[in-house]
Parts: structure tokens; C-alpha cells; sequence
């Protein structure tokens, strides 16, 4: 049936409406960092959604939960991931005027240029096969990290970005290539924080204390979990002023500097696990989980 021009304004209209509407509320996908390195945490963001979607980076499945603007999901890269282009694709759910659809896109990710070093321990750190006594004890603790790592998959439980868990030099980065009194090798799966002993240690962000622990090679250990699949580690404590299951806040005391289990001297080693991945702490502390800016970075050791 033919429509007078002038009736057939209103159509027009209300099509051209409903056309902006849809591209107004077109989901956005974005990643952080732009540039990756193995090793490092990424943090996906789908903007303009009320539905969950589903979605991977490389071969890694993503878990969303809710944020104000959307959903985001936390993973991370493996330390020894080829360099190259990571694709990331999302899977979005209908909702209002939106079809389902993909979002798709990649991650630029660069060469990591790991550093090595030789150091010098105890040789009880290095045996091959420890005393009965002493592999109890590290199967132990084996166990009990596992348990800690087992938590929930739940919503962050922080509201800020995260700190440094004490401002010093860093003396050992993650990623370090090591070798132990010339023979056994390894790599550094977090961040060396120059520390006297006594100096004391703080949460980075808010979160559940998972652990705290007397362990033979980390020495006196606290891991606090966040939610969104992530933990924050504080090995080699000379002492620790938090219980199991305590909440704590970002910047509350958790302990002191120490030079408990397989150390060369005092310090604080401090890592971030995410996804069931050791991560870069200094690249979680330069995501941006709340529009916040990132705090400062401390600046390396240049010896």
C-alpha cells in the first residue's frame, strides 16, 4: 500500500532512531596491555553488554564477571608463548536490539628478553634428593599451596587498582633466567623488592588471606586471594600479622621483611597468580580496573 510522503515521515524517523540507538549501543572490545610480553596479565574489557559473553585469548577461555560499564575477565600470557599476533574473540549474547554476534581482534605480543643471573644458596636449596624429613615437609606444602590456588571463581572483591606492596628497588624482575650454585636452573616467577628485615610488607589490594604459611622455600608466605581468578603472593617473611580467612585492604600490614627459605639476603619477593599463571606484577600494577590512573612504578636496579 502506498504512503503519502507526509505520513510517511513518522516510519523514517522512528527507523532512523532505532539505527543510532543500535550503533550507540554497539559492544565495545578492548585490551590491556596495547603490547604484551610473555608473562604478562591481560585484562579484557566488553563494554555496553548486560548479558555474560563467552570468549578466549589464544587458546585460553575467558570468565567474565560484571563491572559498571560491561563485563571484563582477567587471564594472562604463558612465559613461553611464541611472540606474534594472540587473537581474542567474544562471543556476544542477544540483548534488546542487538543480535548476537563476535567480537574479534588480536593482541600484539613482543619478545620478552628475560635477563639471567647466577646465584649462590645453601646447598640443602639444591640437592636432588632432599631428606625424608624435608620432602615431607615440601610435599606439605605443596598441598597446601594447592588448597589456597582452589578458591572460587567469584567477582573481584577490590575496588581500586593495585599498589606496590612497599615502595624499594627491584632487584630481581619477573622472568629472571637463574642458576643455583652453578647447576640447578630456574626461572623467577615474581618480583624482588629490596627490603631490611623488619621493614614491613602491605597488601596491594583488597582481598582474602588464602595462606599464611611457614613454607621451606618461600619461608614465612602469605597469599591473599581478590576474586576474578587472582592472588598476590609475600614470600620470605620474617614475620606476618594476618590470619587465614582475614580480609584485609589494600595497603593493610601483612608482615615484614625476611629472609626466611631459599634466599641470598633479605628481601621481599612478591608475585601475582592469575588463571592458575605466575604473571608480571608490574604489569598488573599498570592495568586500570576502575578508570583510576596506575600507581607509579619503582624504578630497577641498575646494578
Amino acid at each position: 500500500m502506498h504512503i503519502a510522503p507526509l505520513r510517511r515521515l513518522p516510519f523514517l524517523l522512528l527507523a532512523l532512531g532505532l539505527s543510532a540507538l543500535a550503533a550507540e549501543e554497539r559492544p565495545l572490545l578492548s585490551l590491556q596491555p596495547a603490547t604484551a610480553r610473555p608473562g604478562d596479565p591481560v585484562l579484557v574489557t566488553v563494554r555496553g553488554l548486560t548479558q555474560v559473553p563467552t570468549g578466549t585469548l589464544g587458546e585460553r577461555p575467558l570468565r567474565f564477571y560484571p563491572t559498571r560499564e560491561g563485563f571484563q575477565a582477567l587471564t594472562g600470557l604463558p612465559v613461553e608463548l611464541t611472540p606474534g599476533q594472540v587473537p581474542v574473540k567474544v562471543s556476544v549474547p542477544a540483548q534488546g536490539l542487538i543480535a548476537p554476534m563476535e567480537l574479534t581482534g588480536s593482541l600484539d605480543v613482543v619478545a620478552a628478553g628475560w635477563p639471567s643471573r647466577t646465584l649462590k644458596v645453601a646447598k640443602k636449596f639444591t640437592v636432588k634428593k632432599p631428606a625424608p624429613e624435608v620432602q615431607a615437609r615440601m610435599e606439605a606444602d605443596k598441598a597446601a599451596f594447592a588448597a589456597a590456588f582452589a578458591q572460587a571463581f567469584v567477582a573481584p572483591v577490590f575496588k581500586e587498582n593495585f599498589a606496590w606492596p612497599r615502595q624499594d628497588t627491584i632487584t630481581a624482575p619477573y622472568g629472571d633466567l637463574r642458576t643455583y650454585n652453578g647447576k640447578k636452573q630456574s626461572q623467577h616467577y615474581g618480583t624482588d623488592i629490596r627490603g631490611a628485615t623488619g621493614t614491613p610488607v602491605y597488601a596491594a589490594n583488597a582481598g582474602t588471606v588464602v595462606m599464611s604459611r611457614d613454607a621451606y622455600a618461600s619461608g614465612n608466605t602469605v597469599l591473599v586471594h581478590h576474586g576474578a581468578g587472582l592472588y598476590t603472593a609475600y614470600f620470605h617473611l620474617s614475620a606476618t600479622d594476618v590470619k587465614d580467612g582475614e580480609r584485609v585492604e589494600r595497603g593493610q600490614l601483612l608482615g615484614k621483611v625476611g629472609a626466611t627459605g631459599r634466599v641470598t639476603g633479605p628481601h621481599l619477593h612478591w608475585g601475582v597468580k592469575v588463571d592458575d599463571m605466575w604473571v608480571d606484577g608490574e604489569t598488573l600494577l599498570k592495568l586500570d580496573f576502575t578508570g583510576e590512573p596506575a600507581p607509579a612504578v619503582t624504578q630497577r636496579d641498575k646494578e
